[in-house]
């Protein structure tokens, strides 16, 4: 009877993975290299780089007729990260590895001088695999570390495909070869803005109040003021005022940030800042692509900030995109190879200018807007009123004068101060949201807050219900509302909203008309 040859691999879709179980049959007939299993164009060259790979690792393949099977055959495989297990099958079969218990995995891209080169998306493989109860992994030198993440797994880093015979146990001698290094992501890592200090933002204390409320409760924030009057500055510094991620979403956004390519520094426990240039297409936004679905901008912001400056200058379709993520705090991708799901909960910072030149409101002299009414309604007009309608505080920020920093006097806020202040908001929410699987004021539905604990007393509530008949605000607006007074009074030390909470809210929301 023919021996099969058997290895283990992990097809990705997003960051959900799966098992995919390897055959590999060697036949007397006219030699050759089958590969099935609705592989992609790039797994279906790892016949030739497979091949390659075994001559110059001093193991060649026999001149037999080679099938190599990927099962299940109805997921779509993408990527080199089979060619390693591929290979592996193959020398089970022919005989260069012994046949055992298939508790491993193998991930990693081979070249055609034998060495094992780093893939991308390690993080989510393991995982997957853990849930399937594989308990080794067998990946490249350069992945080892990101792999350590996930733990319950034996590791295992091969330099070459020899070296991953003799792992799993082939009567080979050790050839030493220079691993093949990652190149060191250029990419901004979360935490590179934590050293910004918000007391350098002066001449703006509202806007200020108004990000710490922003941080404390993870609301969605608009802000509108001319060029210079320090928007970017602010948005720079609100994931310093984030408290440190938890551990399961520490290791979620790990696993979204492995399959963008980050590797070992994927997990990390400060919030990220993402802020994509106004040219960014809706796929470098939303993630997608041809081939394998990678995540775009919204979810590598996944439980951090992402921030849009000049964001009338995107285009509307791309900034309609985000009214779903912001909805249900994920982004589900669909395309003809299957539908891929990203956690995308993130908190929104748009910026904008007040018209197309940037004076509006400046005054008289040669900084006054030049810009017709009706350019002025059409340029913030390309923020549509679903998307607007999700942002609960809405503020202006006014150029920053000589009287407007005497006035503010000492009152900066420091980033250790407003950190302090948003930790304790945080606090008392987590202990009035004990028992449910929400722990921020922004996560708590609707219906839960209008029925629920949170309910607003009808005194406190009537000039929102007031609103609301009047038509100034949506229903989600008047649960949006609800949840910055909520905030408003955790910052304050209350129990409860208070009118003044919910006045505050209100005037965060209608800053901007």
């Amino acid at each position: 009877m023919s021996v099969i040859g058997r290895a283990n691999c992990i097809a990705l879709l997003g960051i959900s993975g799966q098992l995919v179980e390897i055959e590999a049959h060697l036949s007397s007939q006219l030699p050759g290299f089958t590969l099935i299993g609705l592989p992609d164009t790039s797994l279906g060259e790892a016949r030739e780089r497979v091949r390659s790979a075994a001559t110059t690792s001093g193991c060649p393949l026999p001149p037999r007729k080679i099938t190599v099977n990927l099962t299940p055959a109805t997921i779509p495989k993408h990527g080199s990260g089979f060619d390693l297990a591929i290979a592996i099958a193959v020398f089970r079969a022919s005989g260069i590895v012994p046949s055992g218990a298939q508790q491993s995995v193998h991930l990693g891209e081979l070249g055609l001088d034998g060495r094992v080169r780093p893939v991308t998306g390690v993080i989510p493989m393991l995982l997957a695999a853990r849930s399937a109860g594989i308990t080794r992994a067998v990946v490249p030198t350069a992945c080892v570390a990101e792999a350590q993440v996930v733990s319950g797994i034996d590791i295992v880093g091969v330099a070459s495909l020899r070296d991953a015979a003799i792992a799993e146990g082939a009567a080979l001698t050790p050839v030493p070869v220079d691993p093949v290094a990652i190149e060191p992501d250029e990419r901004a890592s979360p935490g590179a803005h934590d050293d910004a200090e918000l007391a350098d933002v002066i001449g703006n204390p509202e806007a200020v109040r108004a990000l710490v409320v922003a941080a404390a409760g993870g609301h969605h924030m608009l802000m509108v003021g001319s060029p210079g009057a320090g928007k970017t500055m602010l948005a720079e510094r609100l994931p310093g005022l984030l408290p440190d991620l938890d551990a399961g979403a520490a290791l979620e956004l790990a696993a979204v940030r492995s399959v963008g390519g980050f590797g070992a520094s994927s997990l990390t426990a400060r919030p990220p800042l993402e802020a994509p240039h106004h040219s960014a297409s809706s796929i470098a936004l939303v993630g997608g692509g041809s081939g394998a679905i990678r995540p775009g901008s919204i979810s590598m912001a996944h439980r951090g900030v992402l921030f849009l400056d000049e964001a009338p200058e995107f285009p509307r379709r791309v900034l309609d995109a985000l009214r779903q993520p912001l909805e249900s705090g994920e982004i589900v991708i669909h395309r003809s190879s299957g539908r891929a799901r990203f956690p995308a909960r993130f908190q929104l910072v748009l910026a904008a200018n007040p018209c197309p030149c940037g004076n509006a409101g400046a005054g008289a002299g040669p900084a006054a807007c030049a810009c017709a009414p009706d350019a002025v309604r059409r340029y913030l007009g390309r923020l549509s009123g679903p998307l607007m309608d999700r942002v609960d505080i809405r503020i202006r920020v006014p150029r920053v004068t000589q009287a407007r920093i005497a006035a503010s006097g000492d009152a900066s806020v420091s980033t250790g101060e407003a950190r302090k202040r948003v930790a304790d908001a945080r606090a008392r929410m987590r202990r009035r949201l004990a028992g449910t699987r929400w722990t921020q004021n922004s996560d708590v539905p609707g219906a839960w807050m209008r029925s629920g604990a949170m309910r607003l007393r009808p005194s406190v509530s009537r000039p929102l219900d007031e609103a609301l008949e009047r038509g100034s605000v949506s229903m989600r607006g008047w649960d949006r509302v609800a949840r910055v007074a909520w905030t408003l009074a955790d910052l304050g030390g209350a129990d409860e909203p208070a009118a003044d909470h919910l006045r505050g809210a209100l005037a965060l929301r209608q800053a901007i008309v």
